[in-house]
C-alpha cells in the first residue's frame, strides 16, 4: 500500500528521519493501537499516535466531558461538554489527521470484557484513572501476548512503563509483570485519583507524551523499550529518575505458583 500524496506531505518529517523513512511510515499505517482512557493521559497520547499517521486507534472510555476536565484534557473544547469523550475524541482525531481510523468502544474497560476489547490490537496503551482498570488492562494484555505502555499521574508526579511479560531478558528470566511492579492493588482502586488529590495539568502532558513515544518506538522496533524500567517525573523538581525493577516469582501470572498450575 502507497502513501498518497497528502500523505508523503502530511509525514515528510518522518520519511526522512533515519530509524523511520518509508517502511516505518509503512508500519506505523498497519498498526492497531488501543488506547484506554481518553482523559489527561490519553489526551496527548491519541494526538500523537494520531499526527504520527498510527493507521488505526480504538479508543476506551465510558465517560463524558466535563468542565473540569478541560484544565488538562486537551483532546476537548468547552463545546464537547457533556458529549461522550470516545466519540468527541474521534471527531479531534478526524480534525488532526483524516487518514486515521478510529474505533469507539464507549465501556468501560473491565476484567470480563478486556479481552473482546483488546482484540486484534498490536499496541496498548494505558491512561485511565484508577488502579482497577490497570490490573484489568495489564492481566488481560499479557494473555493476549500484548505489549502494554502504562502511565499514572499523581499531583505533580507521573511515572510510565512498557510491559511485555509474554517475552524474556537476555538472561532468560521473564520480562516483569504489572503484578511484579505493583503486586495488589490499593483498597479504594476504584476511586479516580486526580479527583481525589487534584493534578497538574501539564504532568498528564509530560506522561502521555512519553507513552505515545514508546508506543511508537514498539510499532518501529527502535531504541530500548521502558520494559523492567519505570520512569519516574517531578513536575515541581523539574527531574526524571529511573529505576529498574524485575519479575517476580510470586506474581500470579508467571511466576512459580502459576508455573506449578500450569504442569
Amino acid at each position: 500500500m502507497t502513501l498518497s500524496p497528502d500523505e508523503i506531505e502530511r509525514y515528510a518529517r518522518h520519511l526522512v528521519l533515519s530509524g523511520v523513512g518509508g517502511p516505518g511510515q509503512q508500519a506505523l499505517r498497519r498498526a492497531r493501537v488501543a488506547v484506554v482512557g481518553a482523559g489527561g493521559l490519553g489526551s496527548p497520547l491519541v494526538l500523537y499516535l494520531a499526527a504520527a499517521g498510527v493507521g488505526t486507534i480504538r479508543i476506551i472510555d465510558d465517560d463524558t466531558v466535563a468542565l473540569s476536565n478541560l484544565q488538562r484534557q486537551v483532546l476537548f473544547a468547552t463545546a464537547d461538554t457533556g458529549n461522550g469523550k470516545a466519540e468527541a475524541a474521534a471527531a479531534a482525531v478526524h480534525r488532526l489527521n483524516p487518514h486515521i481510523t478510529v474505533e469507539t468502544s464507549p465501556v468501560r474497560l473491565t476484567a470480563d470484557n478486556a479481552a473482546g476489547l483488546l482484540e486484534g490490537v498490536s499496541v496498548a496503551a494505558d491512561g485511565s484513572d484508577n488502579a482497577a482498570t490497570r490490573y484489568a488492562v495489564s492481566d488481560a494484555c499479557f494473555h493476549a501476548r500484548v505489549p502494554l505502555v502504562s502511565g499514572a499521574v499523581h499531583g505533580f508526579d507521573g511515572h510510565v512503563t512498557t510491559l511485555a511479560p509474554f517475552g524474556h531478558a537476555a538472561d532468560g528470566t521473564p520480562n516483569p509483570t504489572y503484578r511484579c511492579l505493583f503486586p495488589d492493588p490499593p483498597p479504594d482502586a476504584m476511586v479516580d485519583e486526580c479527583a481525589r488529590h487534584g493534578i497538574l495539568g501539564a504532568v498528564t502532558g509530560v506522561i502521555g507524551t512519553l507513552q505515545a513515544n514508546e508506543v511508537l518506538k514498539l510499532i518501529l522496533g527502535t531504541g530500548e523499550p521502558l520494559i523492567g524500567r519505570l520512569l519516574l517525573f517531578d513536575a515541581r523538581d523539574t527531574r526524571f529518575d529511573t529505576i529498574t525493577y524485575a519479575w517476580s516469582p510470586a506474581n500470579p501470572l508467571t511466576g512459580t505458583a502459576a508455573q506449578d498450575m500450569a504442569e
